[in-house]
């Protein structure tokens, strides 16, 4: 799966966040977006999920060689995982992922019971969202983005809220699950993407 941006641009009323960004972003390749607080990172990870719209240019998805993905398809294609995406609170995780499956599948030979486990949140399978900290809220949303069979996986700011040990966690299911897939980091934090191999910076696109 290939993401080629084409002179894209993004503005909020007078003010361009980005603009002129040609690139192209390739499968199996690791790649992290930077810039300070507030240079608009999640802004352009959001425009590459299709999450918002562009001002000009153009973000096309499709197989190296042909023809591009509908843009109503694209969905199918990518998981995203970031701090400010919702998670349903009256759910438990398990309800949750059930859910989350009945549209995404998850990666073959995982069951939603060893995905629960794997991010540290079997003893509280059967509690409901509501009462998890914002650390284990964290956890679910890395859950959904990095077990879902998707070649394209977006991840913005992914240590938000994590503890050391779900810091430690996140790098290992990188390290696990992430190769053979397109992975974009948004962040600023080196510990979230020194893994990855090419770096856009933002700021370069002002």
């Amino acid at each position: 799966m290939r993401i080629t941006l084409i002179d894209a641009g993004k503005r909020f009323n007078r003010d361009w966040i980005f603009r002129h960004l040609h690139y192209e972003f390739l499968l199996g390749h690791t790649y992290a977006i930077t810039g300070p607080n507030g240079s608009g990172k999640s802004t352009l990870l959001q425009a590459i999920a299709g999450s918002i719209g562009i001002s000009e240019g153009a973000v096309k998805f499709g197989p190296a060689g042909g023809a591009d993905i509908p843009d109503d398809h694209v969905f199918r294609h990518i998981s995203i995982g970031a701090p400010y995406l919702e998670v349903i609170e009256e759910m438990t995780v398990t309800e949750l992922l059930h859910f989350h499956q009945s549209f995404k599948p998850f990666l073959p030979s995982w069951s939603i019971g060893d995905i629960i486990v794997k991010v540290g949140l079997g003893g509280a399978a059967n509690k409901q969202i509501r009462y998890y900290s914002s650390g284990m809220r964290q956890r679910v949303r890395l859950a959904q983005a990095i077990f879902s069979d998707t070649p394209v996986m977006l991840l913005d700011e992914p240590c938000t809220n994590l503890d050391t040990e779900g810091i430690t966690l996140y790098r290992q299911l990188i390290r696990e699950h992430g190769a053979g897939r397109t992975v974009i980091v948004s962040s600023n934090e080196l510990q979230e993407y020194d893994f990855c191999e090419h770096t856009l910076s933002i700021l370069d696109y002002k």
